[in-house]
């Protein structure tokens, strides 16, 4: 094991000791960040409590030229953990707690690097990411000086991802009449044959869009994760309520998107709502997306981190895309093992990953 993988280690173990799961995102400005703060040595420490357990602490040390951006909050843990998420335990090949591949594995490591190197460098740490309310990233964007590029730590497996998704939250409820089920039934009356019709014409326009494409990923993932209402078997649904989400491709339109599924609805919806949005990377109209897509592709190209492929999940450098800077994806770990019981992070993962940031440090200085 190499000093730096070791030191990251001690980290970790550190880092998923705290408890920032995102609900119930009670997380306050010490605890970890108390921690942070001791171990970045020469960092000049901005705290920002943005309320409602958003907390942001953006370290500068020199004048960098990159900024990293990593987010401390994870999701909630699961029944199915074989033992406390709160305690790292590492293996041969694996480290093991919650966060530990999304994303604290990365922290552990910027902070190895930090440490083990005088160079400039500048961190911006988050807590709001592993929900629909963006506070921390979008307040930074409201009047921090632009740095040339902004590294967003994700499970990438050590790649560089130039390219996902967006993403959008919607919220459906059609209103019907009550009445007992016996009798013949209008289109307007039974609020949950409303939600099937729909379901089954937006399906049909999903399908409809597969042969969509940009840059390896193609046609829209759309998912209803919830139909709730009616009473009783025999009595004609007065209410329900559906919401759905979709990943639309960096070339799709979503206001186009959501006016046409809202138009498949036979009657008007009582409430047709979006309730999160974040943008696709790179954000922006075809046109600048691609040119976004190649500044960042020049950007890893410079810094010689391998590129990967696209990916369907969605991260907050969208957000940073959206606002202007060239922003890519990269950090430790594989997607597959985020938010699942006993997540991991491999330790040949965590090392690529140190190794990558002292030399991006030493680099750009």
């Amino acid at each position: 094991m190499t000093a730096l993988l070791d030191a990251t280690l001690k980290h970790l173990r550190a880092l998923v000791g705290f408890d920032t799961r995102n609900p119930p995102r009670a997380i306050g400005t010490g605890g970890i960040f108390d921690y942070l703060r001791a171990n970045l040595p020469g960092f000049d420490c901005s705290l920002t409590d943005h309320g409602a357990g958003a907390v942001s602490l953006l370290a500068i040390r020199g004048k960098p030229k990159l900024l990293f951006n990593v987010h401390l909050d994870t999701v909630p843990d699961s029944p199915h953990w074989s033992a406390s998420p709160f305690e790292l335990r590492v293996d041969d090949t694996r480290a093991i707690g919650l966060g530990a591949c999304d994303i604290k594995g990365a922290v552990a490591a910027l902070l190895a690097v930090a440490q083990a190197s005088a160079g400039d460098a500048a961190f911006l740490f988050t807590t709001d990411e592993e929900g629909a309310d963006p506070r921390c990233i979008r307040a930074f964007l409201q009047g921090t000086p632009k740095f040339d590029a902004v590294i967003v730590g994700e499970p990438t497996k050590c790649e560089a991802v130039l390219a996902h998704r967006g993403i959008s939250s919607v919220l459906i409820r059609f209103a019907g009449r009550a009445g007992h089920a016996s009798g013949a039934q209008g289109a307007s009356d039974n609020a949950l044959h409303q939600a099937v019709h729909w379901s089954h014409r937006a399906l049909g326009h999903v399908e409809s869009l597969a042969h969509e494409h940009f840059d390896g990923l193609a046609g829209l993932r759309f998912n209803i994760g919830r139909i709730e209402g009616g009473i009783k078997p025999n009595v004609i649904a007065p209410s329900a309520e559906l919401r759905f989400g979709m990943r639309p491709l960096p070339s799709m339109d979503v206001d186009d998107l959501l006016a046409r599924l809202r138009s498949f609805a036979e009657v008007q919806p009582a409430e047709f709502a979006e309730t999160f949005r974040g943008p696709a990377l790179p954000a922006g109209d075809t046109a600048h997306a691609e040119a976004r897509r190649l500044a960042a592709r020049d950007v890893a190209d410079a810094l010689d981190i391998p590129i990967g492929n696209a990916v369907d999940f969605w991260t907050e450098a969208a957000l940073f895309s959206q606002a202007g800077y060239t922003a890519l994806v990269y950090g430790p770990g594989d997607i597959a093992q985020a938010h699942t019981a006993d997540e991991w992070v491999a330790l040949e993962q965590l090392d690529s990953a140190a190794r990558t940031y002292r030399r991006l440090l030493e680099k750009t200085a």
